[in-house]
Formats: structure tokens, sequence, C-alpha cells
């Protein structure tokens, strides 16, 4: 979506602005050696530094001040007071900043679930992974370059859990992930001042190509029981599915009490019978 109407924030979130704008509140930050960010190896670290502090250093491209290396990697990901029970929402955490956006009104006010603050440093590459949520990546400043990936492609995305276990979705290790190439990839880039609608469940894959400040917002479009009451994040599995799998689990330890042979055959079975069932007749 181009041309939207988002307030102030796209020209007034200069990194002197926003640095003057929140101050030296303390943010907890993602640190990355490398500009690959890997949340299955956890290949960077935590730290806590003032939010002036923090833009200034994600702004650079060499530090003078680090943590790891003097290339380090920085990024921001806004969450409530206490993660574990608190949304991220602009509103509470940087009141400041919030006063500058305006929210692309394409949902019910009642269906507002969270607004993610985000600053990345130019270079830094998020894990592939999908969210329960239909959302608005807002891009406010700065450039990224976004790969999506339908999830009819999941099973060719080698997922551990919401996440994909290919990093490097542009020169993939084919060996280790032949079925990656079956994936049908889209993509995009951001522009300041772009937003783009990331469906629920749509994988997606996004490179900072400049330093750059985001927000995004999500919201309920399932009905609102539908959703795990201890997800802060929007990234839990709706409760529905969650149980289905703990099902699937309980079903297949079952199937070990057979030999190998009938283990296969009923195991195909099942498989049949899901397809039957539960697959959409339009995916083919």
């Amino acid at each position: 979506l181009t041309g939207l109407d988002l307030g102030t924030c796209t020209t007034k979130w200069t990194i002197d602005y926003l640095s003057q704008a929140e101050g030296s509140k303390e943010v907890k930050i993602h640190v990355s050696a490398v500009p690959q960010m890997d949340f299955l190896s956890k290949n960077f670290v935590y730290r806590t530094l003032p939010f002036d502090v923090f833009v200034r250093r994600a702004a650079e491209v060499k530090h003078r001040e680090y943590f790891l290396t003097e290339d380090e990697k920085y990024y921001l990901r806004s969450v409530g007071e206490d993660v574990r029970k608190d949304i991220a929402d602009i509103r509470k955490q940087f009141p400041t900043l919030a006063e500058d956006v305006h929210i692309p009104e394409y949902f019910e006010k009642e269906q507002f679930f969270s607004s993610v603050f985000r600053i990345s440093s130019a270079g830094l590459q998020l894990w592939t992974h999908y969210d329960v949520m239909d959302n608005f990546l807002i891009q406010v400043t700065g450039k990224k370059r976004v790969v999506l990936y339908s999830p009819r492609d999941a099973p060719y995305l080698y997922l551990s859990g919401t996440k994909s276990e290919v990093l490097d979705v542009d020169n993939p290790d084919l060996e280790k992930y032949p079925l990656f190439v079956k994936a049908k990839r889209y993509q995009c880039v951001l522009e300041a001042g772009d937003v783009l609608f990331i469906p629920a469940l749509w994988f997606h894959n996004v490179i900072s190509e400049e330093f750059g400040v985001a927000l995004n917002v999500f919201w309920k479009h399932l009905p609102a029981e539908s959703y795990d009451k201890t997800d802060t994040y929007g990234n839990k599995d709706p409760t529905a599915a969650s149980r289905a799998i703990q099902i699937l689990d309980r079903a297949l330890k079952t199937l070990e009490e057979l030999p190998e042979e009938y283990r296969d055959f009923y195991a195909r079975r099942m498989v049949l019978r899901i397809q039957e069932k539960a697959y959409r007749n339009d995916y083919g």
C-alpha cells in the first residue's frame, strides 16, 4: 500500500528527533555479530542500552563502542512492560512517538492486538517465520526487502515451530534443504512510507537494506477466544490448532506400538484422512 496518510512520522523521525523524543529510557535489544539472525540457534545476545544511545549505534556502520564486534548489528522489537503478560503498544512504551503515527484504519478498533515498534541496523536479516494474526508492516524510514512464502508451501520450508530452518533464502543449502526449491518466492521492497499487508500464516523473511524504523500492527481477525490467552507476541498457534497437534503427537506415539510395515501403512491412511477432511480443495 502506498500513499497512505501515516502522520508526521515519515518526515519527523530523524536520528536526532528519535533520540530526543524518548531520551535515555532503557530498551532491551538484540545484538548480533553476523547479519543473519537465527532464532533457532540463538546466534545473538540480549543487551540493554539507553534508547538515545541505541538509536545512534544502530545507525552506525562501524562502532567505537560495542558488545561483540565493531560491525555488530542491532535490532529492537518493542515489548510490553511484562513480556509474559503485556503486549507491545507504541502508545504505552513510546507515547511521544505514538503521537506522530496515524495507523491505517482497515480493522475495527476492538480487533486491535498490538503495535510493535522496530528499529534495525542496515544489513540485518530476520529469520523466516509466520504469525497467526493479520498485520501491517509500516515502513516509516529506511528501506526493507521482504520475501514471502504462501502457507501452502509449509512442507518445503523445514519448519521448527513457527520458524523455518532455512536461514539464507537467497543462497540456501540445497543439500541440507532440497525441497526448498519448490517453495514459490514472492518479494517486494518497502520504501519509507510504504505499508505491507502480511496475512496470517504467510511466511516472511525481512532484510533491512538501510537503517530504518518500522511499526507492525497486529489485529485479531478470528473470534477472540480462538487465540492463546498467554500469547503476547501474536505468534502462538490458535488453541484449537495446538490441541490438534497434541492429539496428533499422541496418535503417532501410539503407532510406535506396531511393526514398521504396519506403522507405515496406517500413517499413510492417517495422512489420507487428513487430506480428505481438512485440506482446501482449491490448493490442489
